[in-house]
């Protein structure tokens, strides 16, 4: 038995004459998803798999085909014969251009099995002795010359039984330990540091190991976890052979991972007698190296020839390499991977230290891995769009640093002096590119980030589909309305009303609310008041500097406050600082700051009144309709006093149009409930229900009762500005408790209020028995609020009956994306991803907002 040994992401190329039992062989040992077949695309193109005329075009979308898949990362299977070396050579270069090894696989079988298999098939019986003849000649031509084309590996299989006996074994890429998941200690550039190491491993809790000499060879760590080192730990430094006694002893027992760097590299080229420059600490370790014994100078060399490129870690969450590497090489093997993760990427120019300008690849990313590297020494520690840079000059003077993984929690030690005079100082993060210009911050969403149809994936509802059109159109409301994108972390749901009353003479009831949240299994509500007023999300740092730090916020303001669409909430800056201080003040009365542990809140609340921000809405809608109606109706019901005076029949008449002028009045008066002046702050309210968010941590999540606690202590600070949330928590198995709560949302709606939003107590709910999220809340509103909502004459029996016929299945599905989206947005802002991660949901929450859903809802 033959076993053939195939990566689990190559480009197998099957090669062999026609009729050796390529297309049998592919069936038996791939899928059928993976086999791209050279006479099934000459079938596509042609409608014909033995029409020669369509060949160009069918290899054509063959090699399309192929490079789909691999650049999905795909293994994928060539079936063709392949036996002559200009089709080959078309797919190595495809293989190469996807960064995958092309592996061949050779059918050499007698020329008479060839011609009786093609004499059994009738579209192929045509075929002369003189195809197979020419064919086989360049098969055999072919086997010489296989590795020099670019094959990395070659498989020949000779005579019907060895093809037959073969087996496949897929095998992993060395850089594939997607397996192992931590937790992990990445450890940045170490350059011959080896004091330093052995500080940085105690410090991160790792338990040296020491040979007779007491020389370090081992260190392990209590709680099992594994040191990865990201390369370039020679050179430079003081001692290059003890660094590499310690790692090559935790790798060896397990204990730790390492990548090459480019140091690695260079000193493996040098042993092995090349040609290479002696500079940059190497005349330094291959002095070191001498005084070694010969055994640990090979068992050294051999250590750093067998290092891989980067390794993919974690379920594919986390890449290690040592300069670094972007998205489309993750997993990936060619040199030019390879040369990506030592030496990074250069824009061909060199500064005026003599050394290359590095092309700054980490503002360009936008993969969902973590990326940690070194080789660019930094003077601190700095995340660029989820990657970052470990290497803190050590071997210069600096620091030796590390990151917990996944906690995300750097480690560092000071180097015990400077051990080498670097060539250039070490700088800060800050990137800026040849001609001296700073770049775009590389955390805020690109046209790229956000053109097309996106997907979003959130943690509670999966993937979140956004279509073409409605992010067009929310790219043109975030582009030239919306606030500082920096402080745009969060915009809220959109909120579906209870099911609709099926009886009696109201639209909205409260027996809804409860009987929803009872068929998903919840056993306790919140009733909250609902205020009547405009969304408002308010972000509050602590001091201007605290904006300036969490925020990137240099401008001297201290918070924002906008609406659910982004935009600032105010036209005058002045104005949303005065009341930032205001509530600010308030929180630290309240002891918020401080029981949070945080610098910054992220508040939800409704600003009052209503016509503080709807002034443009009321005058132009809601006023216009209510005056128009009144104007009319005023002068019918005096027309119809003048004829029923005279005698004429107008009485049904006369009373349809006073009852159409009470409608009209209770509209005016409905909307003039919530309409004041207001001048400056005076006449101001803000009503917040919910703590969205504060440093490392998403609230949002949190039962409401935690919420409404910490919002009555900020109320109680400034019952001016701040107003409350009355509200009733609701046992669901309790008929009194529910009774109670209907007659406190009658009393509310009564007095003029809007209603009520009926929450589940516990805030994050799935529906009983399943991973299905509930809905976070129902609105109940009162039937005069919804006067304004459906016009003055909804509640006559007829208009009743047609809106009791309203859809809310869509209404209700985009409350939960948008509800999961605004999670997401959260989660990912306190956990410290970069802001066009956070952005990605915020975006998608605008772009839904597109979607065609009734707006009286």
């Amino acid at each position: 038995m033959t076993e053939l040994s195939i990566p689990e992401l190559s480009l197998v190329t099957l090669v062999g004459s026609t009729g050796s039992g390529k297309s049998t062989f592919a069936r038996k040992h791939f899928p059928a998803t993976a086999i791209v077949s050279s006479d099934a695309c000459r079938g596509i193109v042609s409608d014909d798999e033995n029409d020669q005329s369509a060949t160009e075009d069918a290899f054509a979308l063959l090699h399309h085909i192929v490079g789909v898949r691999l650049r999905r990362g795909l293994r994928t299977v060539v079936d063709a014969t392949n036996v002559q070396s200009m089709g080959r050579r078309e797919l190595v270069r495809v293989a190469r251009e996807h960064d995958v090894l092309p592996i061949a696989i050779v059918l050499d079988v007698p020329d008479r099995i060839c011609l009786e298999r093609n004499a059994n098939r009738p579209d192929r019986a045509h075929l002369g002795h003189h195809v197979v003849a020419r064919q086989q000649r360049e098969l055999r031509r072919s086997l010489r010359s296989l590795e020099r084309e670019g094959f990395r590996r070659v498989h020949v299989l000779r005579g019907v039984a060895e093809i037959e006996a073969a087996t496949l074994v897929d095998e992993k890429a060395w850089n594939d330990k997607r397996e192992l998941t931590g937790p992990f200690d990445v450890i940045g550039d170490v350059h011959g540091c080896r004091a330093e190491l052995e500080s940085l491993l105690d410090a991160l809790g790792y338990r040296l190991l020491r040979d007779e000499a007491g020389r370090p060879v081992d260190a392990r760590h209590p709680q099992g976890r594994t040191a990865v080192f990201v390369g370039d730990l020679v050179d430079r430094g003081p001692d290059t052979p003890g660094v590499l006694r310690l790692v090559m002893g935790m790798v060896t027992a397990g204990n730790a991972l390492c990548v090459t760097g480019n140091h690695e590299n260079k000193l493996v080229r040098a042993l092995d007698g090349k040609q290479v420059r002696i500079a940059h600490g190497l005349a330094e370790s291959l002095a070191q190296l001498e005084s070694e014994p010969e055994a640990f100078r090979k068992a050294a060399h051999e250590f750093c020839r067998g290092l891989v490129s980067h390794y993919v870690l974690d379920g594919g969450a986390l890449v290690v390499a040592h300069a670094g590497l972007k998205q489309e090489y993750h997993g990936r093997a060619s040199g030019r991977v390879r040369s990506f993760a030592m030496y990074g990427e250069t824009t061909g120019e060199t500064d005026e230290y003599g050394l290359p300008v590095r092309y700054p690849w980490a503002e360009d990313y936008r993969g969902r891995a973590t990326v940690l590297y070194g080789h660019t020494p930094v003077t601190d520690l700095h995340w660029i769009n989820n990657t970052l840079c470990l290497d803190t000059g050590v071997v210069f003077g600096g620091r030796l640093s590390a990151l917990r993984y996944p906690e995300r929690e750097p480690v560092s030690v000071a180097a015990q002096q400077v051990w080498y005079e670097p060539v250039r100082p070490l700088r800060a993060t800050t990137i800026v590119t040849a001609e001296g210009v700073v770049r775009r911050d590389p955390g805020v969403l690109d046209l790229d980030d956000v053109l097309g149809r996106r997907v979003v994936e959130t943690r509670h509802f999966g993937r979140v589909g956004v279509q073409e059109e409605n992010a067009s159109a929310a790219l043109e409301v975030m582009s030239r309305f919306a606030i500082d994108p920096r402080w745009l972390i969060y915009l809220p749901p959109t909120m579906s009303p209870c099911a609709t009353a099926e009886s009696g003479a109201l639209l909205e009831h409260p027996a809804q609310a409860f009987g929803y949240y009872r068929s998903e299994g919840v056993d306790a509500v919140v009733c909250e008041e609902k205020h009547m007023g405009s969304r408002a999300i308010v972000v509050v740092a602590r001091t201007a500097q605290a904006a300036r730090d969490r925020f990137g916020i240099a401008d001297g303001s201290t918070g924002a406050i906008y609406t659910r669409t982004g935009r600032p909430f105010f036209d005058d800056p002045d104005r949303t600082e005065a009341l930032l201080a205001r509530l600010r003040a308030a929180a630290e009365s309240a002891g918020l700051f401080d029981e949070l542990g945080t610098s910054w809140l992220a508040l939800d609340a409704e600003l009052l009144p209503w016509s503080a921000k709807a002034m443009g809405l009321l005058r132009d809608q809601y006023a216009a309709v209510g005056a128009a109606a009144r104007a009319a109706l005023g002068a019918a019901t005096e027309v119809l006093a003048t004829a029923a005076a005279r005698g004429l029949p107008v009485d049904e008449l006369a009373a349809r149009t006073a009852r159409r002028r009470r409608d009209a009045d209770a509209f005016t008066a409905a909307y003039g409930r919530y309409c004041w002046p207001v001048d400056g702050l005076t006449g101001l309210r803000l009503a917040p229900f919910q703590i969205l968010a504060a440093e490392g941590a998403n609230y949002a999540v949190r039962d409401h009762d935690w919420h409404l606690e910490r919002i009555d202590a900020l109320v109680a600070a400034d019952p001016r500005l701040c107003t409350g949330t009355r509200r009733m928590t609701v046992d669901l198995s309790a008929p009194d408790a529910e009774a109670a709560a209907t007659a406190w949302w009658t009393e509310l709606t009564a007095a003029g209020g809007e209603g009520m939003v009926v929450k589940p107590r516990a805030s994050l709910v799935s529906a009983s028995g399943t991973r299905r999220l509930v809905q976070p809340g129902v609105k109940c509103r009162g039937p005069e609020y919804l006067r304004i909502i459906y016009g003055p004459e909804y509640l006559h029996p007829d208009n009743l009956a047609r809106l009791r016929m309203r859809g809310l299945g869509r209404k209700r599905s985009l409350a939960l994306r948008e509800y999961a989206l605004g999670l997401e947005s959260l989660d990912r802002f306190v956990t410290g991803e970069p802001l066009w991660r956070v952005h990605e949901a915020v975006f998608a929450v605008l772009a839904l907002e597109s979607e065609p859903v009734d707006p009286r809802l």
